[in-house]
């Protein structure tokens, strides 16, 4: 019989020792009185900073009203869709304009499906329990995405406003339509791979690949709607000025109205890791939406810099896009961001002490919502709290923005796109070195999703 070894395995002694510590601190008991009957962010909530928080600004872009996204992914959408339609609405001169959301998720899926498929035939002498294929396999077309998605989705096929492609129960509740979308992918991805098995070829994977997306965009069009090759565009301007445009593609749509110049535009982020040098681009294995499109590729840079290029596009016009960990130290009623919000510390008598990069090493943060900068509260040239558009509706936060103080912004900002002409001509030229290729399970290929 194997003798005991008390180095790995715990004594039952020790509970009795925690027990004894528990005991003899008592606040743990009144800690544990008023967690036990209210939410512990609601203890933990520093009533100070609530207190100061104003949703006032020295520079403040919006005066148009927010997005929903409703019970679904598709915040880089929202977020990159409300980024096009200020120009959109300027060139217009319409006060209030939405593009369907809608339309774009449906080409999402589709060109993710058939991405996903690809990869994998790729990947198709692999075993099926190759760390790759259950990537693959994890959430094959999940609403969440990246900016570099998104502009390969504009390019290949366009925009239409939100009345030629309007909201359905599904779009805005994706649930129960993406568990049978990840079914056939799924599915079709298992009989690509017995089709390599018992050698039938490429030409007979591609077919069944191509029967798959058939599936695919069947369900798509049940769910969302069938989304229109044409449509017929008119609109009053802010004049009261009856516009009309006639009959026209989502291709001429996004070619005439979506003004905001994407190819300009590149990702920045903040990924302070030791083995993650500033200076350099990267690129994420396996993640991607349009097969052909560009790749997600991002440029390492210090948060002083990302803050920097953010507050001087917003101080000349400019809205950003940016992605988060939006989940950390929010009150999403309140619309507050702060990076001390909840006094965790406190509750438990315990160290929440890791920073950025251990956080990320150790999978405690990662980017998971996009959103809009509109605006910022700057003092002596020094940013002090940031306007956020949400995409929530108007129901939370500031009839939908929400406050972000600028000690949030340092501990969970991650990216932002930005035009290159707001880089330094050495920072430009580091867009051009050749980007490293992260594993596709590391934390920097995390989308927003939520």
């Amino acid at each position: 019989m194997a003798t005991t070894n008390y180095t790995d395995t715990l004594p039952i002694e020790e509970f009795d020792a925690m027990r004894a510590d528990y005991d003899a601190d008592p606040r743990n008991r009144l800690m544990q009185n008023a967690v036990t009957l209210h939410n512990v962010d609601e203890i933990a909530l520093d009533r100070q900073i609530v207190t100061d928080a104003n949703h006032v600004y020295s520079t403040t872009l919006d005066d148009w009203n927010p997005t929903h996204q409703g019970a679904s992914g598709r915040c880089w959408l929202f977020s990159g869709l409300n980024l096009c339609r200020v120009d959109t609405m300027q060139e217009m001169n319409i006060k209030q304009f939405e593009f369907s959301q809608s339309y774009m998720m449906f080409w999402d899926k589709v060109e993710r499906a058939n991405f996903v498929l690809e990869s994998i035939i790729e990947t198709a002498d692999s075993p099926v329990d190759d760390r790759v294929v259950q990537y693959l396999m994890s959430a094959p077309i999940e609403d969440a995405g990246q900016w570099d998605m998104f502009v390969n989705l504009v390019k290949k096929h366009g925009v239409v406003p939100k009345s030629a492609m309007p909201e359905t129960q599904s779009s805005g509740a994706t649930y129960k339509m993406n568990s049978n979308l990840y079914y056939q992918v799924r599915q079709g991805a298992m009989k690509i791979r017995d089709l390599y098995k018992s050698e039938a070829g490429l030409e007979a994977m591609r077919q069944s690949k191509l029967d798959t997306l058939k599936v695919i965009y069947k369900i798509l069009a049940i769910h969302l709607g069938t989304p229109p090759k044409e449509f017929d565009w008119q609109w009053n301007d802010r004049d009261g000025e009856f516009r009309r445009d006639g009959t026209v593609t989502p291709k001429q749509f996004a070619e005439k109205y979506v003004v905001t110049n994407l190819d300009e535009l590149v990702c920045l982020v903040n990924d302070p890791r030791e083995a993650h040098p500033y200076g350099t681009t990267y690129t994420i294995g396996y993640l991607g939406n349009v097969v052909g499109g560009a790749a997600v590729k991002y440029l390492n840079l210090p948060i002083e810099e990302i803050k920097d290029i953010t507050m001087r596009q917003l101080l000349d016009g400019r809205p950003v896009w940016m992605g988060c960990d939006t989940g950390k130290q929010n009150e999403r009623n309140l619309g507050l961001w702060d990076a001390h919000l909840y006094d965790y510390d406190g509750v438990y008598g315990s160290e929440f002490g890791m920073d950025k990069a251990a956080r990320l090493n150790y999978g405690q943060t990662q980017m998971t919502h996009a959103m809009l900068f509109t605006g910022v509260d700057a003092a002596d040239g020094k940013p002090r709290k940031w306007r956020v558009e949400n995409s929530y509706g108007d129901k939370v936060g500031d009839k939908g923005f929400f406050m972000m103080n600028d000690s949030w912004f340092d501990e969970y900002m991650f990216e932002i796109a930005a035009p290159k002409s707001y880089l330094s001509s050495e920072r430009q030229a580091e867009l051009d070195i050749e980007p490293t290729v992260l594993p596709p399970w590391d934390p920097m290929g995390a989308l927003a999703s939520l």
